[in-house]
């Protein structure tokens, strides 16, 4: 007796290899997310083998280089200035004590050295300070990104003759549900710092955060935003919220693991040759978790003792679980 041909793979429509160039509908990115879990993650990892080596995982330390007293009010933010958390507002820390971090997170196997500051956008005196951090980060054969808020005309001209190699500024969210999580400052604001930083010749570092209250449609449309910029960011940081007490968004549940996956791949499907990276929340993800992730296109992740003001998992931990999935550092 003849076996039964198998059924035909879902897929979502126009399932053809993709291109960096692609601009994606919302309604292509939520049929991506409606796709059985299992083929969704099975095509993901098809267009990340075109794009990158599977095994191999890029590696960032963001330290914060002034923390707390910000004006704006992101509701997700702990260093914002308009609510009680337990963040200290702390000055611009000193260069050398900046450049020593930057040596610790070199020696643990971090490739890239990222430097945040609380502030809606630096003042020219502070930005001057960065730029003698980025010059001397460099100087240690380290890729260097700063995250730093909105630039002013001029800036990003500055941050690029120093030598800066990445600036990072998440859309955060969708357009639609920005007002929602921001009312400070507006979604065009940022999309106006990246036209900055792309003008001067400066990569960009740019994702969102999920599990904020948002739909899935909401998701969507933040990876088409991405994904449909004149040239997708060249790294994309994927964040899962992590509620911070006294914070308007500190009483949120989290979001299902699967549609946290189901994000990265969808990022790694519309944006095939960025790196798409594990940021927030991974502090509280099971190996099995983060290993999924890193199926479904994952290949980059922040890596150190701290993400700003939250938490990341131990490196000793992310060392063991390199070595049981077979990963390298690059």
């Amino acid at each position: 007796m003849q076996a039964a041909a198998p059924a035909p793979v879902a897929q979502a429509p126009d399932s053809s290899p993709v291109s960096a160039h692609r601009l994606w509908t919302v309604e292509e990115v939520l049929a991506l997310y409606e796709m059985p879990f299992m083929d969704l993650v099975w095509r993901a990892q098809q267009v990340h083998r075109q794009h990158f080596d599977a095994n191999a995982i890029q590696r960032s330390t963001l330290l914060s280089v002034k923390t707390g007293g910000c004006s704006e009010d992101c509701s997700y933010c702990s260093q914002s200035a308009r609510y009680d958390t337990d963040v200290e507002r702390e000055r611009l820390m000193p260069i050398e004590d900046v450049v020593a971090a930057a040596k610790v997170a070199q020696e643990k196997g971090a490739s890239r050295f990222c430097m945040g500051a609380a502030w809606r956008g630096p003042k020219d005196n502070d930005l001057d300070k960065v730029l003698e951090m980025v010059r001397e980060v460099k100087a240690l054969g380290m890729q260097t990104c700063v995250t730093l808020g909105m630039l002013k005309e001029g800036q990003a001209e500055k941050l690029k003759e120093a030598g800066l190699d990445y600036y990072n500024h998440n859309l955060d969210t969708d357009k639609e549900f920005y007002g929602q999580v921001i009312r400070t400052h507006t979604h065009d604001d940022r999309l106006d710092t990246l036209e900055q930083v792309r003008s001067a010749g400066i990569s960009v570092c740019s994702g969102g955060i999920v599990g904020m209250g948002e739909s899935r449609r909401n998701r969507a449309a933040m990876l088409v935003q991405l994904a449909n910029l004149p040239q997708p960011p060249e790294s994309v940081p994927i964040n899962n919220l992590v509620p911070i007490p006294g914070t308007p968004l500190g009483e949120l549940p989290p979001l299902d693991p699967f549609e946290f996956v189901r994000t990265i791949a969808a990022a790694r499907i519309t944006m095939p040759a960025s790196y798409v990276r594990l940021s927030a929340g991974r502090q509280d993800m099971s190996d099995e978790l983060q290993a999924l992730c890193f199926l479904a296109g994952a290949n980059s992740m922040f890596y150190g003792d701290k993400l700003l003001t939250t938490g990341l998992p131990d490196v000793s931990r992310d060392e063991v679980l390199f070595e049981r999935l077979g990963l390298r550092a690059v």
